[in-house]
């Protein structure tokens, strides 16, 4: 239930992998997927500040509606996105998300920040791995992790 009485200032950062972090993202169709991204997430009421994809993860700068919780906002991006690239059959193999994705929050002195660093995600990608760039993030704001559970080597399938 919204009030009219509610006010917030929520600023989260989502990154997700490709299934095996497969370089299946293609520059000739990341931007439709962009877009359609977009959409998931302006339709459940949040604002979209930045996006951007390497071609094997996206980045989304996300003002976070209160009444929505993560986990929902990511079950419903990475489940329609997957349907919308095989339905429109943007790569030859079947593609899925990885499990899990990375969450990270931000104040608003912040975002001017983080939004330059999405946009600048491929040319940030020619001297960072994508997995050395996600372990920097988990570091960074403390999160404790288990290397059995970040995103799994790339394999052929």
């Amino acid at each position: 239930m919204e009030t009219t009485n509610t006010y917030t200032q929520l600023y989260v950062q989502f990154v997700f992998a490709v299934k095996y972090r497969s370089g299946l993202i293609q520059i000739d169709w990341e931007e439709q997927l962009h877009k359609f991204i977009t959409s998931i997430v302006q339709n459940r009421k949040n604002k979209l500040l930045a996006i951007n994809s390497a071609s094997d993860h996206l980045h989304l700068l996300v003002g976070l509606n209160p009444n929505q919780s993560c986990s929902a906002l990511m079950e419903q991006v990475k489940g329609k996105s997957s349907l919308f690239i095989n339905e429109k059959k943007f790569t030859t193999k079947r593609f899925r998300w990885q499990e899990g994705y990375g969450v990270f929050s931000y104040s608003k002195s912040q975002v001017d920040y983080v939004v330059k660093y999405i946009l600048n995600q491929k040319e940030h990608h020619k001297k960072m791995s994508f997995i050395e760039e996600y372990i920097d993030l988990l570091k960074e704001f403390g999160i404790v992790y288990d290397e059995r559970y970040i995103f799994h080597e790339p394999i052929d399938d």
